[in-house]
């Protein structure tokens, strides 16, 4: 059974990238980001609490993430193991993750800044979802605030992975297939089958 994070900036590749290691070894991709979204959509007790939280300003604390999250991986429908998009996103939370699973690995896709906000921005103006959210606020100040933060806090939780000899480093700016063979060999996984 194999149990992976992915990590990296908004816009880096992650959940095209998740979906590829989905296919081909039978691992379920979570998103944390479409959990949300679907509670979003369905007008969710939990979605009112973190409309709630985001509109004061405020990030959506650990122990409601982990709470989303846990109940997720307690539905055990991932038989070949899965592929975690977007958790964890701080140490606390990888720590709380460490708890209850042996990882195998955790995947950090290295993409410039600079080379993030033009795929953002581009996705944002030609209005494409994917796994990117159009959202008010982006624009070149707000992205780089996110940037920013997002950094802050991926540098702790990148010296977790690194002390746990999970960590596995991709330059994320390359085209799709050259950065899956990568990710691949980093995680030391059997040659994918060609694809139909």
């Amino acid at each position: 059974m194999n149990k992976f994070i992915l990590c990296g900036p908004q816009g880096s590749g992650k959940g095209t990238q998740a979906e590829l290691l989905c296919h081909d070894y039978d691992l379920v991709h979570i998103s944390i980001g479409d959990i949300f979204r679907w509670h979003m959509v369905n007008h969710t007790k939990l979605a009112a609490r973190v409309t709630r939280i985001m509109n004061e300003g405020r990030l959506v604390p650990d122990d409601t993430v982990e709470e989303v999250v846990r109940s997720r991986l307690e539905l055990h429908d991932w038989n070949f193991g899965f592929v975690l998009d977007g958790f964890p996103r701080t140490r606390g939370q990888a720590e709380f993750l460490f708890e209850s699973f042996n990882l195998d690995g955790a995947v950090y896709l290295d993409v410039p800044e600079e080379v993030v906000s033009q795929r953002v921005l581009s996705r944002a103006q030609a209005g494409k979802g994917g796994g990117f959210t159009k959202r008010a606020d982006d624009n070149i100040a707000a992205l780089r605030m996110r940037l920013k933060e997002f950094r802050e806090k991926t540098e702790p939780l990148l010296a977790l992975f690194e002390e746990k000899n999970l960590l596995v480093t991709v330059d994320g700016n390359r085209p799709v297939e050259e950065v899956y063979r990568s990710i691949v060999d980093g995680l030391k996984l059997p040659p994918p089958a060609p694809r139909k």
